[in-house]
């Protein structure tokens, strides 16, 4: 059975998610404090965790920081009232794999747990295609490796298929909708800033001047393209 974690101090909105996600077949374990989250983690190993930022012992970005840094690679959903971007690119550079800003509905949140669940499980094994580069930069499809001049680049999970994305298109157009389709398994119905912030996140650390990229390239009103071999 699949097993989500869910790490909420409101009493209200954690018995609510353990219901919901209950009757929807999933195994529910509920953390009230950082603390108690990181302990079941390890102790029960969920398939996906849902984060709320805001915890009477410590904060969401804590959490996310320790697990990352303990080698945890299972998905993060945030929780959370800050709408602000400057928090939800925070919360990626920590770890998270994506986030609902409350109040959210349930449908969306089933959305993204389900798709979050998908991906993980596609990208389990590797189809063993050789690396590929462009520019300074090496993508190793089968190891799951980015080197910049040679030197690893850690990329989070999403960050990875993202750019595996853009590469296989040879320099085409790939539109929002496709990206979130094909990286987060979105449906048409699902609306999101994530790919936006993903791609920020790309160009921040394989870009030189992540302010004027020569490589991830925006298409206006579109989406965007990776320039294989960038123009003078």
């Amino acid at each position: 059975m699949t097993t989500v974690l869910v790490i909420e101090d409101h009493e209200v909105l954690a018995h609510g998610l353990r219901s919901n996600l209950e009757f929807e077949g999933y195994r529910v374990v509920v953390a009230a404090t950082a603390e108690e989250g990181l302990a079941l983690a390890s102790a029960v190993s969920p398939n996906v965790i849902l984060l709320d930022l805001m915890l009477p012992d410590a904060d969401g970005y804590g959490v996310l920081r320790t697990l990352r840094e303990r080698g945890d690679e299972t998905p993060v959903l945030i929780l959370t009232a800050l709408g602000e971007e400057a928090d939800k690119v925070r919360g990626f550079r920590f770890g998270a794999d994506d986030y609902v800003t409350k109040p959210f509905g349930l449908m969306e949140l089933l959305a993204r747990i389900d798709a979050l669940l998908r991906r993980a499980r596609r990208v389990e094994g590797s189809d063993g295609r050789r690396a590929q580069r462009f520019g300074d930069i090496e993508v190793d499809e089968a190891t799951r490796v980015v080197r910049r001049s040679g030197r690893e680049v850690p990329l989070r999970p999403k960050e990875f298929d993202l750019l595996v994305a853009l590469l296989r298109r040879d320099g085409e157009l790939a539109t929002r909708g496709e990206l979130l389709r094909e990286v987060w398994s979105y449906d048409d119905s699902v609306m999101s800033r994530t790919v936006d912030t993903h791609i920020g996140e790309l160009r921040r650390k394989l870009e030189r001047d992540p302010a004027s990229p020569v490589h991830i390239l925006t298409v206006l009103k579109s989406g965007y393209r990776l320039a294989i071999r960038p123009g003078p």
